[in-house]
């Protein structure tokens, strides 16, 4: 996938009732989040570990100047880590807690797809009896065949437990 692929057209404004998210690969399924959130999409680099940090914690990195916490999802998913190959990236994106702001890197096996989904057509995680942790699911949603995991990245990447790893 190109960079230029992620523009939004005029055409995009049009369709109120839908929202495009960027997809990506974990694990063998596909996970979505709002693409007005993403900053940036950039291949695997080294980061700096920040000691005590919690284990999903990666490290930092300095992006264009700024420090930003790189997460790997894997391990924040509770996935068998893999070693990172030439289709491993990091999506950059802004995440939102209240007037807090702050950019994250998650790491991700591969970036997929930018698809336009009808909100509407979301819906929600079944109940599993709280045997299943799916607070920063925001809903799922089948597009092209394909059964899409949308993720609430303010609820997944908590600004509370990140600001303290970049402080």
């Amino acid at each position: 996938m190109s960079v230029e692929s992620l523009e939004l057209s005029p055409s995009d404004m049009l369709h109120a009732d839908t929202n495009q998210y960027l997809t990506f690969m974990l694990n063998g399924e596909e996970y979505g989040v709002e693409i007005l959130r993403v900053q940036g999409i950039q291949g695997w680099d080294t980061v700096t570990p920040i000691p005590s940090s919690p284990n999903y914690v990666l490290g930092v990195m300095n992006l264009r100047g700024a420090i930003v916490p790189i997460i790997d999802l894997r391990k924040r998913f509770d996935m068998e880590s893999i070693e990172f190959g030439p289709t491993t990236v990091i999506i950059v994106v802004r995440v939102e807690n209240g007037d807090k702001e702050r950019t994250i890197g998650m790491v991700v096996d591969a970036v997929s797809e930018v698809y336009r989904v009808d909100e509407q057509a979301v819906q929600a995680m079944p109940d599993f009896g709280g045997a299943v942790r799916a607070d920063f699911i925001k809903g799922l949603s089948t597009v092209d065949d394909k059964m899409l995991i949308l993720l609430d990245i303010d609820k997944l990447l908590s600004i509370k437990e990140v600001m303290s790893t970049a402080a």
